[in-house]
């Protein structure tokens, strides 16, 4: 079950929210420093890291997942963003350069199926960026941050993921090692605990961040893959039964 959009929007809004974002964007800088001309995607609730990238791409869009709901952004311009189905994307073939999920995979009702959807979308060479809660860390056991919901993962599960859905995992980097907590105390000493934190106790970081490049060398399956999704208008006449004979 997705977090709501308003949860989701109030925590990064919060002072624990901001340091939250302040350390991933740390972590994603080591891995994407600019993205010149490139077409771009964050899916799940991507927006807070979507400023830092936008001013060099060609385009940048905001995907988010029909069960959290969407906002708009950019602010105070012409929106961005897209209500989507995840294993479903409204994307042709090959058409992004970069994917960026946050609040995304940890939700997914079925995480090979919206891989593999990714893996479509995705240019040859494409690159892809997963923000996923770890399972060994804090923040995954506290249940009021979006982090302590869904299903967290460890660096393990999350590289044989992305190697059965034909994506190579890359260059990787952790994030959230000071506890999760709203004392003003304690978030003072946020810096220290991240410093520490990267050089001691890696393993127990809020969250892992890892890289992935689309896979073109191996063969993939040719079956169509049916939609799991039925929509039916809602004002589409049904008829009614009528007595009249010919």
């Amino acid at each position: 079950m997705h977090t709501d959009i308003v949860d989701l929007r109030e925590f990064y809004h919060s002072p624990l929210g901001h340091l939250a974002e302040q350390s991933i964007t740390f972590a994603l800088s080591s891995l994407w420093a600019r993205l010149p001309e490139e077409r771009l995607v964050g899916l799940g609730y991507a927006v807070p890291y979507l400023d830092r990238f936008r001013a060099d791409t060609e385009r940048t869009f905001a995907f988010m997942p029909a069960g959290q709901g969407a906002v708009n952004w950019p602010v105070s311009e012409l929106s961005s963003t897209a209500l989507v189905f995840d294993e479903e994307l409204p994307l042709p073939d090959s058409s992004v350069d970069r994917v960026l999920m946050v609040h995304s995979l940890e939700f997914a009702e079925n995480p090979r199926e919206t891989l593999k959807e990714l893996w479509r979308v995705l240019a040859p060479g494409g690159r892809l960026v997963i923000v996923v809660p770890n399972r060994r860390g804090v923040w995954a056991r506290m249940e009021h941050t979006p982090f302590g919901s869904g299903r967290p993962y460890s660096r393990g599960q999350l590289t044989s993921l992305l190697r059965e859905t034909n994506f190579t995992p890359g260059a990787s980097a952790e994030a959230l090692f000071f506890p999760p907590s709203k004392i003003r105390a304690v978030l003072k000493l946020r810096q220290a605990f991240e410093r520490l934190g990267r050089r001691f106790w890696p393993v127990f970081s809020g969250v892992i961040v890892v890289e992935a490049q689309k896979r073109l060398y191996q063969g993939l399956p040719v079956a169509a893959r049916a939609s799991r999704r039925v929509f039916v208008p809602v004002l589409a006449p049904q008829g009614v039964p009528t007595t009249r004979t010919r």
